[in-house]
C-alpha cells in the first residue's frame, strides 16, 4: 500500500501503536477539537490501514454462515453485520464487519489480519463456488459518524449497485444476540458509526475535499476515543489469546445463538447458559492529576483493606487486569477500556500502574460482576432425602 494522502495534510501526526507507524495520522493539531467534529457528523477518518477481503461466488453467503458466529444466510444486499470466527475453545481468532452487494461479499478487518484472514477462508473453500480475495490494495476505509459527512468527501462506491457503507450494529443489540451490561445508559445508544469502502485512488479526492473546506478530517485518536465511551469492543486492542465474545459483551452484536454447527458454538452456549465469562469488560475513569495516560498492557491492581490492618500496614494489593485502551476524552477526561477478572468487586478501588505512576480508577462495569448464567437449571435432590 502506498502512504496514505490524508498524511500530507497540514498538521498530520502519523499515529503509532506499539512505537510502530500504523501509515494513518493519529491527529492533525488538535484531537479533542476533531472529537467534537466526528461526534458532530462533521468530520471524517482515515482507516485506510484496514483490510479488505472479498469473497464471490453463489456459495458465498451459505459457505460463511457455517464457518462464523453470526447468522449470514440470509444477508440482504446493503445489510451491514459483525462477525467471529472462533477457535474450537470458543475464543476469539478474526473478527469482521461484513456488507454484501448481491455479488460480493465485503469483509472490513483489521490491517494485519487481512492476509492471514484471507488464507484461512481460501483454504476452507473446499469444493464450493466461492473466490477469496484480499482486495486491501484496490480499495480503502473511511469512517464518520453521518453519511453526510462522507458524501462530502467522495461518493459512495457501489460496484454492483448497492452503496458499500457498513454501519455499525453495535447501537442496539442484535435479534438472536444477548446483552450482558444494563440497558439503563447504555452510551452505544449514541453510536452513530459508518465504515465506506472506497477504491483506493478515491483516497487522493477526499484528502482534497479536506483541503478545501468541504468536510473536517479527524485522526484515528478522536475515532478511537468516540469508540471507548460506546463500550465497543474492537479486535486489535481489546482481544487477547484468551478473550471468548462474553467477556467483551461481544454477543450483543456478532454472535446469533440462534444458529448452530460453527467452531466454538460450543463454548459460546456453554459459558452463556450454564457458566459465567471468566473475565469481563469494564470502563475506568482516571484520576486525570498527574496527566499520565496508560498504556495498553498496563496493570491494573485491586487494592483491598484488611478488616484490621495493622498500625501503618499497606493495604493489600493484587493484579486483577490489563489496559486495553486508554484514551481523552472531550468530555469524560482520561478513560480506558481494561478486562479484569470476574470476581472483581464493583466498588473496589482500583489503581492502574504506568510509567513508574499509580494512577487511581473508578470502575463502570460493562459486562457486570454478576453477569450469570442465562438458563437457570433446577437443582436434583440429594438421594435419601424426602421432603414432606
Amino acid at each position: 500500500m502506498t502512504e496514505s494522502p490524508f498524511l500530507a495534510l497540514p498538521g498530520a501526526v502519523a499515529a503509532a501503536a506499539e512505537g510502530v507507524d500504523t501509515g494513518v495520522a493519529g491527529h492533525y493539531g488538535n484531537p479533542i477539537v476533531e472529537q467534537r467534529h466526528l461526534e458532530r457528523g462533521d468530520a471524517i477518518v482515515d482507516l485506510s490501514n484496514r483490510g479488505v477481503v472479498t469473497i464471490t461466488g453463489p456459495d458465498r453467503l451459505s459457505w460463511l454462515h457455517s464457518m462464523a458466529s453470526q447468522a449470514l444466510a440470509r444477508l440482504q444486499p446493503g445489510e451491514g453485520t459483525e462477525a467471529l470466527l472462533l477457535d474450537a475453545s470458543g475464543r476469539v481468532e478474526h473478527a469482521a464487519h461484513v456488507i454484501d452487494d448481491g455479488e460480493t461479499t465485503w469483509l472490513i478487518v483489521e490491517g494485519d489480519e487481512a492476509a492471514s484472514i484471507a488464507a484461512f477462508l481460501d483454504r476452507m473453500r473446499f469444493m464450493l463456488r466461492v473466490e477469496v480475495v484480499d482486495a486491501s490494495g484496490d480499495v480503502a476505509v473511511l469512517g464518520a459518524m453521518s453519511t453526510a459527512a462522507l458524501d462530502a468527501a467522495t461518493p459512495a462506491f457501489a460496484p454492483a449497485g448497492v452503496a458499500l457503507d457498513w454501519v455499525d450494529p453495535w447501537a442496539h443489540p442484535r435479534p438472536g444476540g444477548h446483552q450482558y451490561a444494563h440497558d439503563a445508559g447504555h452510551p452505544a445508544s449514541e453510536w452513530r458509526w459508518i465504515e465506506r469502502i472506497v477504491p483506493r485512488r478515491a483516497l487522493a479526492e477526499a484528502a482534497a475535499a479536506v483541503r478545501a473546506g468541504s468536510i473536517d478530517a479527524a485522526g484515528s485518536l478522536a475515532a478511537e476515543a468516540l469508540r471507548v465511551a460506546a463500550w465497543r469492543p474492537r479486535l486489535a486492542t481489546e482481544v487477547d489469546d484468551r478473550t471468548i465474545p462474553h467477556e467483551l459483551d461481544w454477543l450483543r452484536s456478532a454472535v446469533d445463538l440462534g444458529k448452530g454447527c460453527y467452531k466454538g458454538q460450543e463454548t459460546v452456549a456453554k459459558v452463556l447458559n450454564l457458566g459465567r465469562p471468566p473475565r469481563r469488560l469494564v470502563l475506568l475513569h482516571l484520576d486525570g492529576s498527574d496527566t499520565v495516560l496508560p498504556a495498553p498492557g498496563d496493570e491494573v491492581v485491586g487494592e483491598k483493606v484488611r478488616p484490621e490492618p495493622a498500625a501503618g500496614e499497606a493495604p493489600e494489593r493484587k493484579v486483577v487486569g490489563r489496559i486495553t485502551t486508554a484514551v481523552m476524552h472531550h468530555e469524560l477526561g482520561p478513560v480506558a477500556l481494561a478486562v479484569v477478572k470476574r470476581a472483581v468487586p464493583a466498588d473496589l478501588p482500583l489503581i492502574v500502574l504506568s510509567h513508574g505512576t499509580e494512577v487511581a480508577a473508578a470502575q463502570v462495569e460493562i459486562v457486570p460482576a454478576d453477569a450469570g448464567a442465562a438458563v437457570e437449571v433446577p437443582r436434583l435432590p440429594r438421594l435419601g432425602v424426602h421432603k414432606g
